[in-house]
């Protein structure tokens, strides 16, 4: 069964839900002036490997990765070098996510509530979810789509009342030396965390290969805002000194006809279910790894053993600064899936199909 819309539909909210609270930050930091060249960079790196991805699933029709790494020749050496790394850097995904969005949602919202109780509530909506299987997910993602896009659209519109055009100068910046920093590093977490569940979903249903392109087309807009809207406010000296620029930036919006004081709100909770969604995405995808290491465990289980243990995990991580620090440990990892994963189904795609060619 063709479900490319719905794929379009999950690819654009979970990369909005990682976009607009670290991403703004990151990019801001690694560069004083032409922010648009880092943020083009990472969207080209982007394209790129989804290209390179699209292209290597593409010689397997109807196979996800699972079943393109383990069939193939030297399966179990394809299996320790490309789906234990992919397993490791989901659960430090989820990880990292579940740590940094509660001490988000802890910081604007809910001061307080204990962060441990935020955690909990998460985890156990990603872990129902996740139970519940792929299909059920992306039933939600259409339902969250219909209820929260409008207001996210809405918002965004109304995101430039108080700008000022003068602070896009300078426009260009001959010093490339962000490419170096660990802030442009972290900001791949927003611009290659959202598209591997593409390899994912095939045995359960397609989707067409061109459609994934109108998806990044929508996502890419939202790199540039999330970045730019913050400057334009409030300019570079300034928008460097917040923890989540674009989230300071709706607070100054002033909409006087309509009956809710924050806008702000209203928007973090739409992000925070594009999380939730973007969260069970990942333990499903976790677990169906760890399946084909563990066959004999049923995946629910799996699901909820991994649940108590990434809760205890963040239970041991005190403050923000170890936050960013994981996401500094996991700068390796991140890289190391976001370019060998493609690179490594299309040479499996090509042996395949030149293998076939053979008679082999």
């Amino acid at each position: 069964m063709d479900k490319s819309w719905q794929v379009v539909c999950i690819y654009l909210l979970t990369h909005m839900g990682l976009i607009f609270f670290l991403y703004p930050a990151n990019i801001i930091s690694s560069t004083d002036e032409a922010h648009w060249i880092p943020i083009f960079t990472g969207v080209l790196f982007h394209i790129l490997v989804v290209c390179l991805y699209l292209k290597g699933l593409s010689f397997f029709p109807g196979k996800d990765i699972i079943q393109i790494y383990t069939k193939a020749k030297a399966g179990t050496l394809l299996k320790i070098f490309f789906l234990l790394p992919i397993f490791a850097y989901f659960m430090m995904a989820i990880i990292i996510s579940i740590r940094a969005y509660s001490e988000i949602i802890t910081i604007v919202f809910l001061s307080n509530t204990p962060l441990w109780a935020i955690m909990l509530l998460l985890l156990v909506i990603t872990c129902y979810m996740a139970i519940k299987g792929v299909e059920t997910i992306f039933r939600t993602g259409i339902v969250i789509a219909y209820l929260f896009l409008p207001l996210i659209i809405f918002v965004m519109v109304f995101s430039f009342q108080n700008v000022d055009w003068n602070y896009i100068y300078p426009v260009w910046n001959s010093d490339f030396s962000f490419i170096k920093k660990q802030d442009f590093f972290n900001s791949f977490f927003a611009i290659g965390g959202g598209y591997l569940f593409l390899g994912f979903v095939q045995p359960y249903f397609s989707y067409q290969k061109k459609k994934i392109f109108l998806a990044i087309a929508l996502v890419v807009p939202s790199f540039f805002l999330s970045v730019y809207v913050p400057i334009l406010t409030y300019g570079q000296a300034t928008s460097s000194t917040f923890f989540f620029p674009f989230v300071m930036t709706l607070d100054a919006i002033n909409i006087t006809w309509l009956m809710f004081d924050r806008v702000t709100i209203f928007f973090l909770l739409s992000l925070i279910t594009f999380i939730m969604l973007f969260l069970s995405l990942v333990m499903w995808k976790a677990v169906r790894i760890a399946h084909t290491f563990i066959p004999v465990a049923r995946p629910s289980f799996l699901v909820i053993f991994f649940t108590c243990s990434i809760f205890i995990t963040c239970l041991f991580i005190p403050n923000w600064s170890d936050v960013e620090m994981l996401f500094s440990w996991n700068t390796f990892l991140r890289f190391y899936v976001l370019i060998t994963v493609p690179i490594s189904l299309l040479c499996i795609g090509l042996l395949s199909k030149k293998g076939r060619e053979h008679g082999v």
